[in-house]
């Protein structure tokens, strides 16, 4: 997605060689245009796959995921990130580390909402480790549903998550791909 690297170059910063601020795009800052282009192309990317339902883990991946869940017909089910007074105490848990948070959490998805019958696709703004998508993998093969992908908006593709991911036999596609942060430079596949 071109207008998608454009607006990376032009709005995002580097503030190390591992870590890329996307607060005016993805994390802070929601441009509801670009979210649904966003959502149209991993919803044609995927659209042969009969998906039932889109899953994201709160917080920044939910407008992606919303467009995709919007343009599929599809719920939208996000993993939550703080065990709340109403929590569905039969929920699927997984604790997880955080690459951009520098700290561990619980997330947790209700078995209302994430069952055997369905075909998930898993969208999320960011890969870097992949720990956090590795966990929620975790949570889709205890439920018993089938994962038939993973849409990520930006892919660090110089961190291991998404190979390892892929190594796995995950299918993943990235809307863009970013190769290095050295320099202060932002640099595409």
């Amino acid at each position: 997605m071109d207008i998608l690297k454009e607006r990376i170059l032009e709005q995002a910063s580097v503030l190390s060689s591992d870590v890329l601020r996307l607060d005016s795009i993805l994390n802070h800052q929601v441009d509801p245009a670009l979210t649904m282009e966003m959502g149209h192309e991993f919803a044609k990317r995927f659209a042969d796959e009969k998906i039932t339902k889109v899953l994201t883990i709160e917080s920044s991946g939910i407008p992606v995921a919303f467009a995709v869940a919007y343009v599929l017909g599809v719920p939208l089910v996000f993993a939550r990130r703080k065990k709340t007074l109403i929590a569905d105490p039969e929920a699927y848990f997984e604790r997880v580390p955080s690459f951009t948070k520098g700290m561990v959490t619980d997330i947790m998805v209700s078995k209302q909402f994430l069952t055997s019958e369905d075909k998930v696709l898993f969208i999320d703004d960011i890969i870097a480790n992949g720990d956090a998508a590795r966990g929620l993998i975790k949570i889709i093969e205890r439920s018993g549903a089938h994962l038939v992908g993973m849409g990520i908006v930006l892919e660090k593709s110089f961190q291991a998550g998404s190979r390892t991911l892929r190594e796995q036999g995950v299918r993943v596609e990235s809307l863009v791909n970013v190769t290095s942060l050295n320099d202060g430079q932002i640099q595409f596949d």
